[in-house]
């Protein structure tokens, strides 16, 4: 680390930790006399740098504000690159700031991306096909059953769940795919006062960007996992982005929104499950009860009628928490 800030230039300066998440990389500002910068540590062969490197440049080339990269080391996991500030929304709205503004800038920033996108062509990124989304989905199944239930979901069920989101998933999908950022949520967008319009918002946490459904980032922000949306903010953000785009099937992209929304909440309560008992971190699980009350709000909808009903023979309300 000290001779990768040493070749950029920055010799001398000592990295102050920042907060981390909840992958193998880590954070550290660096800087002074006048000077930061944020030090990337994503050590391989757990992380790539090298997607995050391509996403920042094609927002930035859209004209969104995603941190630039200084200086790279792609061997070793090291990446030198702009510094946002501490501004989080998720800090501001700590703070008491205006929800709803940040909230519409927000779903302002993804109409603007999205529109962006359609004008310059689909990048050239993985595809959220149903593969990748069954996947996911099997999260579920393979590391929350079995730590709600004390032992692990016999084949016959798993292969059974499976079968079902292979019936559903089809009915998510939309006439355009987009550059979706998978993780489009109030830790990763920063407010930069000192830019303008859908500028002031910064992206943070893309390296995984796909292309898939136009509704994923919608419910991936309005839809928290950690953090509470109030019902009438979600619908009032809903309608602010379905009224930007008056031509697209309303019934179809609600629709798609409830599948998406619902193979999400899947997988986060599998990943925080999975965090607690693989890797030791159990403080995710603190977050269950607000994503299974998210996940039972989209199982309401028809499409996932299957899904519902399997949740209920096979995980039953009584058995949809666990704790440390």
């Amino acid at each position: 680390m000290a001779a990768f800030l040493a070749g950029c230039g920055w010799e001398g300066h000592k990295p102050v930790p920042l907060a981390g998440d909840a992958s193998f990389r880590r954070y550290y500002r660096v800087g002074g006399r006048g000077r930061c910068a944020v030090l990337m540590d994503a050590p391989p062969p757990q992380e790539d740098v090298a997607p995050y490197i391509a996403v920042s440049r094609l927002l930035r080339q859209l004209g969104f504000s995603a941190p630039e990269v200084f200086a790279e080391d792609r061997m070793r996991g090291f990446l030198l690159i702009e510094d946002f500030g501490d501004d989080t929304y998720t800090r501001l709205l700590d703070r008491g700031a205006d929800e709803p503004a940040l909230y519409a800038l927000a779903i302002d920033t993804l109409i603007e991306l999205q529109r962006a996108v359609k004008t310059c062509g689909t990048p050239d990124l993985p595809a959220y096909d149903a593969g990748r989304l069954l996947a996911e989905a099997a999260l579920l199944v393979d590391w929350y059953v079995p730590a709600a239930l004390g032992k692990p979901l016999a084949a016959g069920p798993r292969g059974e769940y499976l079968d079902l989101w292979r019936m559903v998933l089809p009915h998510a999908a939309l006439p355009d795919d987009t550059l979706v950022l998978r993780d489009y949520h109030v830790d990763n967008l920063m407010l930069l006062p000192g830019r303008s319009g859908v500028q002031g918002c910064g992206l943070l946490d893309f390296q995984d960007a796909v292309c898939g459904p136009l509704s994923y980032d919608l419910i991936s922000l309005l839809e928290d996992a950690r953090r509470d949306v109030a019902a009438e903010l979600r619908s009032a953000m809903t309608e602010r982005y379905l009224r930007a785009f008056p031509t697209l099937d309303r019934e179809a992209f609600l629709r798609s929104a409830a599948i998406l929304a619902a193979q999400r909440n899947c997988k986060i309560l599998g990943i925080f499950s999975r965090l607690w008992r693989r890797d030791g971190k159990p403080r995710y699980l603190a977050h269950l009860p607000r994503v299974w009350r998210l996940l039972e709000e989209d199982l309401a909808h028809p499409a996932l009628t299957p899904i519902a009903r399997w949740l209920d023979r096979h995980l039953p309300r009584s058995a949809r928490h666990i704790c440390a």
